[in-house]
């Protein structure tokens, strides 16, 4: 928690000194057994954020949400009416509080301190509320809240523009290379829907048996390996980089990298060895139907990372098509099925190395499906970048504002000097 008697008096104007447990009041939340859930538009917020949805809710929005047992210290503000889990504790009352002022003020509390010592921790809701706290009047709560809830929202703006971005190229990818709705079209006399007559030409207008399955004319079934090579590229004693970027397994989730460690070279863990170019798809190995992969876009030269990861490097078909392919819900679940081991279970490269695709045998059909989803990817990039950035801006503040070193009155008046 921040030093509150560091505070210059002239940016904590009307502050005042309390117990948390005046300023709101924490509650348990509800159990919810899997058997009794029903899928709905309702979140179920867990200690971990919204981890499912129901048709019940038992909390009005707005909400706070932070853990009571399992993930601790981790503060979620929820925008419609939910379900907290009893693994949590919510925000029963704010006694005239801002909520999302309120959600980032939390996340200041040392929720540890407040733990007990079992095998398994969770946080003594009455010890917290005997807490030492500072909080500022309701109209600096909602300033506060407004400059970090305008970054916060613009991050998960990027976030759904990026999940429609990566669908569109999804769905692009199920029409041409699993449902064959173009060749399907033309069998049956009609024009292929969304295709220019250029494109269209492209496809052929029958299947023929293979040894799995029915496909277009000419197309066959490659193995992944076939189509790029896995783990070329490894980071040596030799390699002249001052510093290494670090990506590990346990911050990418679904394209999303949450964090990038910088260490000095020498320094870096042992398993900072892939290195990475551009177009390449990494997939974790360990629990890969946990889907933790990402697509490297014009990485910077140091960045690596774990040798928890397999790095598929296109050889012969555009990074666009393979980063689909191999990320298709279908072949996260095959590949999970596959892995063998103990409390981590992994699949070995080569057996991501046998995975096959359809491929078509003319070279323009992959061609023009990069053409129209490379950009996409990129797009969602870029998003990517900015939210990193904001974010990095949010948390800098977040200490700033809540401690009252800065004051909103004082960044209105830089903006405007």
């Amino acid at each position: 928690m921040p030093d509150l008697h560091k505070v210059e008096p002239q940016n904590a104007v009307g502050w005042k000194e309390s117990v948390l447990g005046d300023v709101i009041e924490l509650k348990r939340g509800y159990d919810l057994p899997q058997a009794e859930r029903r899928a709905g538009k309702v979140p179920i917020v867990s200690s971990s954020g919204v981890s499912g949805t129901h048709t019940e809710a038992k909390v009005k929005a707005p909400g706070v949400v932070t853990g009571r047992y399992g993930t601790i210290g981790k503060v979620f503000y929820v925008a419609n009416d939910f379900w907290p889990l009893n693994t949590t504790l919510y925000v029963r009352k704010f006694n005239g509080n801002d909520p999302r002022f309120i959600s980032y003020w939390l996340r200041q509390i040392d929720f540890l301190s407040c733990s007990d010592k079992a095998a398994v921790p969770g946080v003594n809701r009455n010890d917290l509320h005997t807490l030492s706290v500072r909080i500022p009047p309701l109209a600096e709560q909602k300033a506060i809240a407004a400059v970090l809830g305008a970054l916060d929202d613009k991050i998960e703006l990027n976030r759904r523009m990026n999940a429609t971005l990566e669908a569109m190229a999804r769905a692009l990818f199920q029409s041409w290379f699993v449902d064959f709705d173009p060749v399907r079209a033309k069998l049956d006399g009609r024009q292929p829907a969304g295709l220019d007559p250029a494109t269209a030409t492209l496809f052929p207008s029958h299947f023929e048996h293979t040894e799995d399955e029915m496909l277009p004319t000419g197309w066959r079934h490659a193995a992944i390996g076939e189509v790029c090579e896995i783990n070329s590229w490894t980071l040596g004693k030799r390699n002249d980089l001052r510093t290494l970027e670090y990506v590990e397994i346990s911050e990418v989730t679904r394209g999303d990298i949450g964090n990038i460690v910088t260490y000095n070279r020498g320094e870096e863990p042992s398993r900072a060895r892939r290195r990475l170019r551009h177009g390449d798809t990494v997939l974790s190995t360990v629990r890969p139907d946990r889907g933790s992969y990402f697509l490297a876009l014009n990485p910077p030269e140091n960045r690596v990372a774990s040798t928890g990861f397999a790095v598929l490097s296109p050889t012969n078909a555009p990074w666009s098509f393979i980063h689909v392919a191999m990320t298709l819900p279908e072949v996260s679940d095959h590949l999970g099925q596959m892995a063998d081991g103990g409390a981590y279970p992994a699949v070995r490269p080569e057996i991501i190395a046998a995975m096959k695709v359809a491929i078509p045998n003319e070279p323009k059909i992959l061609e023009g499906f990069h053409g129209t989803c490379a950009p996409l990817f990129e797009q969602a990039e870029a998003n990517r970048i900015q939210s990193r950035s904001l974010a990095t801006l949010r948390d800098t503040l977040l200490p700033k504002l809540l401690s009252g070193e800065l004051s909103i009155s004082t960044m209105k008046l830089e903006r405007t000097a």
